[in-house]
C-alpha cells in the first residue's frame, strides 16, 4: 500500500503527548521512535482502545497505548499467539491435522485439534521441540484479510471444516433475520460484525483468527505443554471428540518456573487425591457421577462445620428451618425455575396426579415459611437459614471432584427486612461472612459488587439504594472492592466474596444478593405501622456457598492438614510395643476425656511406620509412649510438621490443646453481632 500524498496523521500517547506520523505508521515505529528502550517488553498496542497487532498500519489519527507482555491485556496477548505457534507445530508433525479453536485462557491456552492419529502425552516433547525451533526462527505474524466468501473458499482449500463452519454460521447469522447460529465460545477466532475476514500466517501454516498477536514466534519462549484433554467440538456429546492440548507461556523464564511449582503444589493439594488418601468421600458411577459418598472421617469434618454453622447462625440471631427436598410444579412455575432454569431440573416426576420437582434451590420454601402467617412490621428482620440439599442436573464433561457436583447442601439463608432495615441487615450479612471463613483459616478476599444489568427489573431507586448498602457494608468492613458494572443479576444487585487460598487462587464463597422478582412473583407482604400491606426486601445470603465446594476449597488450602479442631483424628496414640497397650489406652481415654478426638494405633508395625502414617494421615499430635513414658505418667509428642515437643505430663498436654479444639478462640466476633430473638 502506497501512502504518497496523503496528510501525516497525529498520533496520542498517553493523556497529553502527541506526535505527528506519516500515514501508515505502525504502532511499532511509533515504539522505535518514542521509547525504543520499550521494544523488548512490548508485544502490542491499544489503538483507540482496541487491542491491535504491533505492526498493523494506521491510516488515521489515533490514539496509543502499548502493552506490556506482564499486564493482562500482553499475557492475553502472549498465550494466544502461543497457541498459534503449538498449531503450527502440529501441523508440522502431523500434517493434515484439522483445528477448531485455540483461544487463551487463564493462566495458558489449549488447542481442539483433530489429528490424524491419536495424540498422546508421549508426544508432547516433541511438539514442544518443534515450537522451540519456530520460535528460533523468528516467524512473523502476518495478518492478511477476505471478504467472507473468499474466506470460506479459503479454509475450504486448506482441509479445515471446523474453520468453515464458524465462517458458515457467521455467514447464516448475517442472513437471518432472527440472529442465526450461536457462536458463543468463538470470540476470538473471528469478529461476527465485520466483512473482512482475518487470517494470521507464521511461516507455512496459516490459521482464521481475529488477533492480534506478538510481532514474531521469537517472543513466545518461555513456554510448557503441560497435559491433554479431550472436548467434544462445540460442547455437544453428539459432535466430534477432539484432543485438546494445554500450555502455559510466560514473559520470563523465572515467571514460568514459578508457575510450574504451582502447578505441582496444586495436584500435591488436590482434593480428589487427598480425599482417597485420607478417607474422607468418594463418587460411586453405581450411585451416580456427581453425587458424593462421605465415609466416616470424611462426614465427621462435614458434622463439625454443619454443627458449628448451627451454632453460629442462632447466636447470630438466625431462625434455623428445614424443607422438602421436591416440590409440586405449580411452586416452581411461581418462582420462574420451570421457564428459565428447567434444563438444569432433574426430570418430573408424576404421583398422584401431580407433577413433583426435586428442588434445584431453596428459595421458593423459605418464602413459603415466610408466608404461612400474616407478618408485622414488629417480625421483621426475619433471617430464615437452612443447610438445604439441592440437585442440579450438571454436564457430565464440567463435574469436578467436590467442587462441581449435581447433589449438594447449600448454606441458605434469607432475609426479610423493611426498607429502613435494609442496610444494616446487609452490613450484619457481611460482617458475619467475613467472621466465619476467618474460622478457616481465610484471611484473604476479592471482593466484587455487580450493579444493575441493561435488562433487569425494579426501580431504578431500589437499585441504588441495594448497590449503596452493599458498598457501605464493604466500606464499613474495610474491604477493597471492584465493581462488576453491569455484571449483577436481572432481579437484583449483589456482592460476592471471594477467598483466597495458600496458593492465591480466588474461589467464590460468600454472596449477599437482592432479590427484587421472587417477591413480587409470590406477592409477599408484610403489614406495616400504617396498617397497610407492604413489599419486603429479600436477600439471598450464601456464606459457604455449599459444603461440597467449601470442602474441595477447604482441603486444597489446608493441603489436607486441617485445623486441628476439625481434623477427624486430633491424636493418634503411638506404644513402641504391644506390652505398652494398656497405657496407650489410658492416655488415650485422658485425652477423649479433655475433649480432644483420640485413638490408639494397635497394630504390629514398627514404630517407625506408625508415625510415617500419622504424618501422612495429617494427624495434628502423635503421641508416643514406652517404658520411660508409662514410668513416668507421661508422654511424648509430636507435633504435625515434625514439631518435637519432648516429654511430658499427660495434663500438661491436655491443657496445651486445649485452645487449637475451640474453633472460635483465636477469632474476634464482629461487633453487634449478637442476636435478639428467634427473629432478630
Amino acid at each position: 500500500m502506497t501512502h504518497v500524498g496523503k496528510r501525516p496523521i497525529a498520533v496520542t500517547l498517553g493523556e497529553a503527548e502527541r506526535r505527528e506520523f506519516p500515514a501508515g505508521v505502525t504502532p511499532w515505529q511509533v515504539l522505535e521512535a518514542v521509547d525504543p528502550a520499550a521494544k523488548k517488553e512490548t508485544v502490542g498496542a491499544l489503538v483507540n482502545g482496541r487491542p491491535a497487532d504491533l505492526r498493523r498500519p494506521l491510516e488515521e489519527d489515533a490514539s496509543i497505548e502499548f502493552i506490556s507482555a506482564a499486564s493482562p491485556e500482553g499475557l492475553s496477548m502472549l498465550r494466544h499467539s502461543a497457541a498459534h505457534l503449538m498449531a503450527a507445530a502440529v501441523e508440522a508433525i502431523l500434517p493434515g491435522s484439522k483445528f477448531a479453536i485455540g483461544p487463551a485462557i487463564q493462566d495458558g491456552f489449549y488447542y481442539d485439534i483433530e489429528p490424524p492419529r491419536a495424540i498422546t502425552a508421549d508426544d508432547l516433547p516433541s511438539i514442544e521441540a518443534k515450537m522451540r525451533e519456530l520460535s528460533e526462527r523468528r516467524l512473523p505474524f502476518l495478518r492478511f484479510e477476505l471478504p467472507l466468501e473468499p474466506a470460506i473458499a479459503r479454509v475450504k482449500a486448506l482441509g479445515q471444516p471446523y474453520k468453515v463452519e464458524i465462517l458458515e454460521a457467521i455467514r447464516d447469522r448475517s442472513a437471518s433475520r432472527s440472529g442465526g447460529p450461536d457462536l458463543e465460545g468463538l470470540e476470538q477466532e473471528v469478529d461476527p460484525e465485520v466483512e473482512q475476514v482475518s487470517f494470521y500466517s507464521t511461516g507455512d501454516f496459516i490459521d482464521l483468527c481475529r488477533g492480534p498477536h506478538v510481532v514474531d514466534t521469537a517472543v513466545i519462549r518461555a513456554f510448557k505443554l503441560t497435559h491433554l484433554a479431550g472436548a467434544y467440538w462445540r460442547g455437544d456429546e453428539r459432535r466430534p471428540m477432539l484432543t485438546r492440548i494445554y500450555g502455559t507461556v510466560f514473559p520470563t523464564q523465572e515467571m514460568l518456573e514459578q508457575h510450574l511449582f504451582r502447578l505441582e503444589e496444586a495436584k500435591r493439594r488436590d482434593h480428589r487425591r487427598l480425599g482417597r488418601e485420607l478417607d474422607l468421600f468418594s463418587v460411586d458411577d453405581e450411585v451416580g457421577a456427581g453425587l458424593v459418598l462421605w465415609h466416616p472421617k470424611g462426614g465427621l469434618v462435614r458434622t463439625l462445620i454443619e454443627n458449628l454453622w448451627r451454632e453460629q447462625h442462632l447466636k447470630h440471631g438466625y431462625a434455623l428451618i428445614f424443607t422438602p427436598h421436591v416440590g409440586r410444579a405449580k411452586l416452581w412455575e411461581t418462582s420462574g425455575h420451570l421457564d428459565f432454569y428447567r434444563e438444569y431440573m432433574y426430570a418430573r416426576m408424576e404421583m398422584e396426579g401431580n407433577d413433583y420437582y426435586v428442588k434445584p434451590m431453596n428459595c421458593p420454601f423459605h418464602i413459603k415459611v415466610f408466608q404461612s402467617r400474616i407478618r408485622s412490621y414488629r417480625d421483621l428482620p426475619m433471617r430464615f437459614a437452612e443447610l438445604g440439599t439441592v440437585y442440579r442436573f450438571e454436564r457430565a464433561g464440567v463435574l469436578h471432584g467436590l467442587l462441581r457436583v449435581r447433589g449438594f447442601t447449600q448454606d441458605d439463608a434469607h432475609i426479610f427486612c423493611t426498607p429502613q432495615q435494609m442496610a444494616e441487615e446487609v452490613t450484619r450479612a457481611v460482617r458475619f461472612s467475613l467472621y466465619f471463613l476467618r474460622l478457616f483459616g481465610f484471611g484473604e478476599y476479592e471482593v466484587y459488587i455487580a450493579t444493575r444489568p441493561e435488562k433487569a427489573i425494579g426501580a431504578q431507586a431500589l437499585w441504588d439504594e441495594a448497590t449503596e448498602a452493599l458498598r457501605r457494608s464493604a466500606e464499613q468492613a474495610g474491604l477493597q472492592y471492584q465493581i462488576d458494572e453491569k455484571g449483577g443479576a436481572f432481579y437484583g444487585p449483589k456482592i460476592d466474596l471471594r477467598v483466597k487460598d495458600a496458593l492465591g487462587r480466588s474461589w467464590q464463597c460468600t454472596t449477599v444478593q437482592f432479590d427484587f422478582n421472587l417477591p413480587e412473583r409470590f406477592d409477599i407482604t408484610y403489614v406495616g405501622d400504617d396498617n397497610r400491606p407492604h413489599r419486603p426486601f429479600m436477600v439471598h445470603r450464601a456464606l459457604l456457598g455449599s459444603l461440597e465446594r467449601f470442602l474441595g476449597v477447604l482441603i486444597e488450602h489446608h493441603a489436607g492438614a486441617f485445623p486441628t479442631w476439625l481434623a477427624p483424628v486430633q491424636a493418634r496414640v503411638v506404644p513402641v510395643a504391644d506390652r505398652f497397650l494398656p497405657y496407650a489406652q489410658r492416655v488415650s481415654d485422658r485425652l477423649r476425656g479433655g475433649g480432644a478426638r483420640a485413638e490408639v494405633d494397635v497394630r504390629s508395625e514398627k514404630v517407625g511406620f506408625k508415625i510415617r502414617d500419622a504424618e501422612v494421615q495429617k494427624v495434628p499430635y502423635i503421641v508416643v509412649v514406652g517404658e520411660r513414658e508409662e514410668t513416668q505418667g507421661a508422654v511424648s509428642v509430636r507435633k504435625r510438621g515434625g514439631q518435637d515437643l519432648g516429654v511430658m505430663p499427660i495434663d500438661d498436654l491436655v491443657v496445651s490443646m486445649q485452645r487449637e479444639l475451640d474453633p472460635v478462640a483465636d477469632v474476634a466476633a464482629p461487633s453487634g453481632s449478637e442476636g435478639g430473638g428467634a427473629y432478630q
